[in-house]
């Protein structure tokens, strides 16, 4: 029978004790095959106690994907469409309006939208969807965008990334999508998304945001073609960028939905992380990532059995209702569109804690 090695029950006494993790650490807890596996979930499970308690939090949201039409063509994506596809759709100021009424009357706290990069927006349209979606909900937090749209609305209108970032922010932008990260290695950017900004630029935007007022999530997207190294490298981008700002309001781990994507198709990427994979992406990630209170289960990568496993293993939070949701579903996701809170609930109770509805920013409102 194998227990806990010494070596490991030394560093994870270490981390309890506060000892910053290093990259090299990282990558080792991250390799780890045998039961030491629920050694690090629950050294990962204390510390989350320790920094925000027993509550599981969730937000009251709704998506809106306004276009699937999309100048780009990323390799782990399923939901981009290019002109003349017949599923191909674009949402103009109409339905936009009605879809963020309908979000109001379901009485959601925050509206999410994050789209394919179409070939005729600018920075105008974005601040123009946001307009739109503040008329017909005001109130509501607006949660949007993502550096590479920054970049690309920046591009098209011959502006600099931090004007487009005032410009979305007098719109009504509340806080930025902290997507298009997937992992911040160029080698592996240009493996599955050759055409979305540089690591470099990524960081920039982020930064930009942060100095403004404007906060982010941060996230990854794992479980393709990257090694343990390259994850270990994009927590500690994320780890400084955290000491320098204190931006971030929470980190969430994509696992890579594999079905319907180009990558896989090809056979250039694994199908998705396996359940060791996806409890040790969340487990060392609150063992590494000191300066973050919060770590997302997103329900429609992992599936609600797994989001529990998550929530055991150094998560705090199930993300949002969403109502709609369209980019992992076209990637091969099911059940993906909305998930009741009294489920949320059920699964907080199974584990001996107590669901709160949150703000997009983490403060805590009554059920």
């Amino acid at each position: 029978m194998r227990g806990m090695t010494p070596p490991l029950r030394q560093m994870l006494g270490d981390v309890l004790a506060g000892h910053r993790l290093t990259e090299e650490e990282a990558i080792d807890l991250m390799r780890t095959r045998d039961r030491g596996v629920w050694d690090i979930a629950a050294a990962a499970d204390e510390l989350r106690e320790r920094k925000v308690g027993d509550v599981v939090t969730y937000v009251r949201n709704q998506n809106i994907n306004v276009t699937n039409l999309c100048v780009n063509a990323c390799g782990f994506c399923g939901f981009s469409r290019k002109p003349g596809d017949a599923d191909l759709f674009f949402h103009d100021e109409a339905v936009v309006r009605e879809k963020a009424r309908t979000a109001r009357e379901r009485n959601v706290t925050e509206i999410c939208t994050v789209s394919g990069l179409h070939p005729e927006f600018d920075a105008q349209s974005y601040a123009d969807i946001y307009s739109w979606i503040r008329d017909e909900a005001p109130g509501v937090h607006i949660h949007a965008s993502n550096p590479m749209e920054v970049a690309y609305a920046a591009k098209r209108s011959g502006l600099s990334t931090r004007e487009v970032l005032l410009e979305m922010q007098a719109a009504g932008l509340g806080t930025l999508c902290g997507t298009a990260a997937e992992i911040l290695v160029d080698s592996v950017r240009a493996a599955i998304c050759p055409d979305k900004i540089d690591t470099a630029t990524w960081v920039r935007v982020i930064k930009e945001a942060h100095d403004l007022g404007i906060r982010s999530t941060a996230t990854i997207m794992y479980g393709h073609c990257e090694s343990e190294a390259d994850r270990a490298r994009h927590l500690a981008v994320l780890r400084e960028i955290q000491d320098g700002t204190g931006g971030f309001t929470e980190f969430v781990p994509l696992s890579f939905i594999h079905q319907n994507t180009p990558l896989y198709r090809a056979g250039l990427a694994r199908p998705g992380a396996t359940g060791r994979e996806d409890l040790l992406m969340f487990a060392v990630s609150r063992l590494f990532l000191d300066n973050f209170d919060h770590i997302q289960a997103s329900w429609v990568k992992l599936g609600t059995k797994m989001a529990g496993i998550a929530l055991l293993s150094g998560a705090d939070d199930l993300g949002g209702t969403l109502f709609e949701e369209s980019i992992s579903r076209e990637a091969g996701a099911r059940d993906t569109d909305y998930l009741d809170p009294a489920e949320m609930r059920r699964m907080a109770a199974d584990l001996g804690r107590t669901l709160r509805r949150r703000t997009t920013t983490y403060a805590l409102l009554p059920d």
